[in-house]
């Protein structure tokens, strides 16, 4: 029996991942589910998998958490460090999905344990990726894409040598701006940005899609799981969102990934990784799809592809920095503080106030060096998106 554990239990993946393993509860000891304020959601499943131990982040909710455990055997716990404490649990795997840099020390102390990590959590690789890739090596771990494009590439790469490849293509939908003009999506609106053409995601994931910034998180992500140059890596706008990435080889041959738009196929690959086992997802028919659209990403639409790649080549804790400011400034536009192209701007401008710190040249990362660069950053946004409203 595989035991398991979801860090972000009630987000789109998280829920995701307990629908499929109550599919086949039998097979696994589910250890811990972590949430955040979604209370009824996250003790209904852990009852529902009778997981060992519930924890919110939010303190103030933990006797909410606890009345709804009352009776069961069910253990309830609240705050930071208790979600660090249960993603410590042994575990043979963990579901990596809290959303956010909040999701970088509890998916590190799963590694610490020697867990296999679900890593859906596409902050953990873009503000420490040097640093969680050293923490599976020390400790044993195995880290596992979840992200779409990168189980994609993950699964492009099996029997292959990493040396043979001589490009690696991420697609992106295009978000729900794709067809609009520039004029329209310097007024667009938080609950206009939040409805995407294809995927059922998140408010923020949502937003960041249609920003591209999800993807310049991905440019991040691809560069540091699979070790590849930055130069590499391509980005290709695919609105059909069918193909989810492409490698390519020096025979010129091109490897792609091709499946519906749903997150359980990534999720179940990882849960049942290096097994292959059936998944309640659709089964394509090509002939009514008809024909694929691809087309290249306009740079001056998506400037977060541009800065994605100046993070590559800065190193360090640029990441970090661009992580930091990216979280901000989305607050600031889902607030109605900033526009919506304006969270490129803000991001922009924090860069290149940082970019020359000691704190982002810092070669040294542990997770202490990140928080600082982190919180610094914050701050730095902050300042930016108040300077904007003056």
């Amino acid at each position: 029996m595989k035991k398991v554990s979801i860090l972000g239990s009630t987000g789109s993946i998280g829920q995701s991942t307990v629908e499929l393993i109550a599919r086949d509860l039998q097979s696994y000891e589910v250890i811990a589910l972590t949430g955040g304020q979604n209370i009824a959601s996250l003790a209904r499943d852990a009852l529902r998998l009778r997981a060992k131990i519930a924890v919110t982040a939010d303190c103030s909710r933990l006797g909410d958490l606890q009345d709804l455990l009352a009776g069961s055997e069910v253990e309830a716990a609240a705050g930071s460090d208790a979600v660090i404490e249960a993603a410590g649990r042994p575990a043979d795997w963990v579901m990596s999905s809290i959303i956010g840099a909040a999701g970088l020390a509890p998916g590190i102390r799963a590694l610490q344990q020697g867990a296999t990590l679900a890593l859906a959590n596409k902050e953990s690789l873009v503000t420490a990726g040097q640093l969680i890739m050293k923490t599976a090596r020390d400790y044993g771990g195995c880290i596992l894409p979840v992200d779409s494009e990168h189980s994609a590439i993950f699964q492009g790469l099996v029997g292959e040598d990493m040396n043979a490849v001589e490009r690696i293509i991420i697609t992106a939908s295009g978000g729900a701006f794709r067809d609009w003009s520039l004029e329209d999506m310097a007024k667009a609106t938080p609950e206009q940005a939040s409805c995407h053409p294809n995927w059922k995601m998140g408010q923020k994931i949502t937003i960041d899609s249609a920003s591209m910034f999800n993807k310049a998180l991905e440019v991040i992500e691809t560069k540091e799981f699979f070790g590849c140059s930055s130069e590499l890596i391509e980005v290709l706008i695919h609105p059909e969102s069918i193909v989810h990435a492409l490698v390519g080889f020096n025979d010129g041959a091109l490897m792609a990934h091709v499946g519906p738009p749903d997150m359980r196929h990534a999720i179940g690959y990882a849960l049942h990784w290096p097994a292959r086992k059936n998944l309640p997802v659709q089964r394509l028919d090509l002939a009514a799809i008809g024909s694929l659209h691809f087309q290249a990403p306009d740079p001056g639409r998506y400037p977060a592809l541009r800065l994605a790649h100046e993070v590559l080549k800065i190193g360090g804790h640029a990441g970090a920095v661009f992580n930091a400011a990216k979280e901000v400034a989305l607050d600031g536009f889902i607030e109605h503080r900033i526009g919506f192209l304006q969270m490129a701007e803000v991001v922009e401008e924090v860069m290149d106030r940082l970019v020359s710190s000691q704190c982002v040249k810092n070669t040294e990362m542990s997770l202490d060096t990140v928080k600082e660069t982190d919180h610094l950053a914050r701050l730095e946004a902050g300042q930016v998106i108040s300077d904007f409203g003056t």
